[in-house]
């Protein structure tokens, strides 16, 4: 008896994942979809969305209890980028986590401004619609960094701490292969045109990349492709930024994290802004990449857990 149950079980799973992996080749982005909505779950976020008087449409993930932390994508990311990390962060923070518009779910207007400024005051904007009028925690991964540093500069009343995650747009640091692309090719240089060309760039972003099913990953090319003139706009805009030469003395307590092996933006970057930020902290990542929030979550939690208890009172009031 106890053998036939032991056969019927392992005959069970093995149709379930049979199952499973018929659904994903037959419908890669419904399966991704459906992943994604478990990983929210599991991360106690919730989608959102809310169209704010200017037309522009964010969509968003909420959850979690405590202060308020706005976290913000990189290019060619979207809000599920922290995913792996929110289980960490969602007991001592409410998290808002939105796709930037031109990104994921959000507006994608082709003629619009993309300048890190305007793109930092639809956040504000957001963030007070959906009624976030303190003051907030805000970090933000490669763009996403940038952008938070531009929160700081434009709202610095409304900024308790910045979380600089390999931000962009350090100029002055040593130039990487696809910095050189973006400044003298003058081309964006994470421009898809098809599964392969992401495949590489993934396994640029980590030193151990992870498993993306082959439809996935098609699925998510054909995204890019879909969306390659809006992306291109917003690469260009983003690349016009000062961001650098202004932060230089902005007294905002910052966490710097930079992965040692960042193929994107140098690492030195870390020390060049450590220096023009008089209340900031670094926390070098080993044989990590440039999204340190995936490829290793729980410590990039802990590291940025340990950076807030040590803030004094007086920096949240």
């Amino acid at each position: 008896m106890a053998k036939r149950l032991t056969i019927s079980l392992l005959l069970l799973i093995a149709t379930l994942v049979l199952a499973s992996v018929a659904f994903l080749y037959a419908a890669p982005d419904k399966f991704s979809q459906l992943l994604f909505v478990a990983a929210r779950h599991h991360a106690g976020l919730e989608r959102k969305e809310i169209t704010l008087p200017d037309g522009l449409r964010f969509v968003y993930l909420e959850g979690g209890k405590g202060e308020p932390l706005v976290l913000l994508h990189g290019f060619g990311a979207n809000k599920d980028n922290f995913l792996q990390i929110a289980p960490y962060l969602t007991d001592r923070y409410h998290l808002i986590v939105p796709d930037m518009i031109g990104f994921g779910e959000s507006s994608k207007p082709l003629d619009a401004d993309y300048n890190p400024a305007l793109q930092v005051d639809r956040l504000h904007a957001l963030l007070q619609a959906i009624g976030i009028t303190g003051r907030v925690n805000v970090g933000g991964n490669s763009m996403g960094g940038l952008l938070t540093l531009q929160y700081g500069l434009r709202h610095p009343d409304n900024a308790i701490s910045l979380w600089l995650l390999d931000p962009a747009v350090v100029f002055s640091a040593p130039e990487t292969e696809y910095m050189k692309t973006a400044l003298h090719a003058g081309k964006n240089p994470f421009e898809i045109q098809g599964a392969d060309d992401l495949g590489q760039i993934m396994n640029k972003a980590f030193v151990k990349p992870p498993f993306i099913p082959r439809p996935i990953l098609e699925a998510q090319a054909r995204e890019f492709i879909a969306n390659k003139a809006v992306q291109n706009k917003v690469f260009a805009d983003t690349m016009k930024s000062d961001t650098e030469q202004r932060v230089a003395g902005m007294k905002i307590p910052t966490l710097i994290v930079w992965g040692d092996h960042d193929a994107f933006v140098h690492p030195a970057g870390a020390e060049i802004l450590h220096k023009v930020l008089p209340n900031s902290r670094v926390v070098i990542m080993k044989d990590i990449g440039h999204i340190p929030q995936i490829e290793a979550p729980e410590q990039t939690a802990a590291d940025y857990i340990s950076f807030q208890a040590a803030l004094p009172v007086t920096a949240k009031q």
